[in-house]
């Protein structure tokens, strides 16, 4: 159906992982060029999927975006999600959200992914913005399901869609399904078919069902498809069915510790690797389908980042939740 995906020592970090082949940059070179089309880019590790900071007028706050990102640039990421769900993006001007992607790519190492949210409602849309992502300095694109017409959504027109913003995609592209937003599942039998696409490396898989996201693996496993959990409440189960890495909205917030899981799951210290998940389930459900974006803003400047308000029409916390909140964290030890 599509052409062989080929391994290329091209770009930062593109080889399989544990492979020891780096991107290294020239003295004329401030940062890797992103990865064209069809290279094999390991997206294996952990990412956060950044919240983007706004003034008390909620206008982006690019300052206090920075701060957060010289921050998380000590932390052991495989690199950054921005304008993702949890970036607001749909609150957001197509123009600030490819400023925000230029802004992360420059002050991030070159060591760091920058994989950028370019989805939009039609197919035409994401390709433009596609587009301007990979300009912007994205090394990679994550491209969620349109929605709005969900239920004419099936898998003819998904795989049609995902095909089209391929096809056209100057840099490789991430398929991206979190049905708690979209209110629907990128089918399995289209995930296997976009699979063999050589522009589609993987799989952010943010519903949480193991037996599906073990499906996936095992059906795209001659593709050496790379599936990331959406979510840092499953990451170990997620790992042990094959599972590359995850894209974790707790890692805004304990990145040193959901990275510290990945390492346990990695090394096959099951046993240290539950004791912590277990950790941070209750935390983790707070910052996402429990309070949602506020709470993880909130959570932020508990741990010393910027989080701050959200764009309207999100609202802050209430005090009580609040309060539960700093309960779901402190009963589990991180406060």
């Amino acid at each position: 159906m599509f052409g062989v995906k080929t391994l290329r020592t091209v770009g930062p970090a593109v080889c399989r992982r544990g492979a020891s082949v780096l991107w290294k940059p020239t003295k004329t070179q401030s940062r890797p060029q992103s990865a064209a089309a069809g290279q094999r880019v390991d997206i294996g590790g952990i990412y956060p999927p950044i919240a983007t900071p706004f003034t008390q007028k909620e206008d982006v706050d690019y300052h206090k975006l920075d701060e957060n990102l010289q921050k998380y640039a000590k932390i052991p990421f495989k690199g950054l999600v921005v304008q993702g769900s949890n970036g607001e993006y749909p609150y957001l001007t197509d123009e600030e959200r490819v400023e925000v992607v230029r802004r992360v790519r420059l002050a991030l190492p070159t060591d760091k992914l920058v994989m950028a949210g370019s989805g939009c409602e039609s197919t035409k849309g994401t390709v433009v913005m596609t587009e301007r992502m990979a300009g912007a300095g994205a090394d990679l694109v994550l491209v969620v399901t349109p929605c709005f017409y969900k239920g004419k959504m099936d898998s003819r027109a998904l795989v049609h869609h995902f095909t089209q913003v391929a096809d056209s995609s100057p840099v490789p592209v991430v398929l991206y399904s979190v049905p708690a937003n979209t209110g629907l599942d990128l089918p399995v039998d289209a995930v296997v078919r976009l699979a063999q696409h050589p522009n589609i490396l993987g799989l952010k898989d943010s519903g949480g069902d193991i037996t599906r996201i073990a499906l996936i693996v095992h059906k795209t496993k001659p593709q050496d498809f790379q599936v990331l959990a959406g979510s840092a409440g499953f990451l170990m189960a997620a790992y042990s069915v094959g599972c590359v890495g995850g894209v974790c909205a707790l890692a805004n917030v304990l990145g040193r510790e959901v990275c510290e899981l990945e390492q346990l799951c990695m090394s096959g210290r099951w046993e240290e690797a539950s004791a912590l998940q277990r950790r941070l389930i209750e935390p983790n459900t707070a910052v996402t389908r429990k309070f949602g974006i506020p709470a993880l803003k909130q959570a932020m400047e508990w741990f010393g980042y910027h989080g701050g308000t959200c764009r309207s029409p999100l609202q802050p916390l209430s005090e009580a939740e609040s309060q539960q909140l700093r309960l779901d964290f402190s009963t589990n030890g991180w406060l």
